[in-house]
């Protein structure tokens, strides 16, 4: 069954769609687990050691690459859009953080 060019591309772009919003979502839990560790960190300070340090690094350059990797589909609302950008804000002022509580 052949479906028309319309149908075809609605569900093309609901698929993509829900698929980005997901991504977008774990990328939000993930910067929030990240910044729950960064914020014990700052509380005790003996978790502040080079392999936490580098561990941390790493996963914030990750975060990082991944966040400011994502290509927005052209459908996507403002609001998504919106959450992308607050998201790659987030992920630069969380690396200031950890700078902050790192020492480094």
């Amino acid at each position: 069954m052949v479906l028309p060019k319309d149908s075809f591309q609605t569900q093309v772009q609901e698929n993509v769609l829900e698929s980005w919003q997901q991504l977008i979502r774990s990328m939000e839990e993930s910067i929030d687990l990240l910044e729950k560790g960064i914020d014990e960190a700052a509380e005790m300070r003996h978790i502040c050691t080079d392999e936490w340090c580098v561990a941390t690094e790493h996963v914030l350059d990750e975060l990082s690459n991944g966040l400011f990797s994502i290509s927005e589909p052209r459908w996507v609302s403002e609001e998504d859009s919106k959450k992308l950008r607050a998201l790659k804000r987030r992920v630069h002022d969380l690396y200031a953080k950890y700078k902050g509580v790192s020492g480094r």
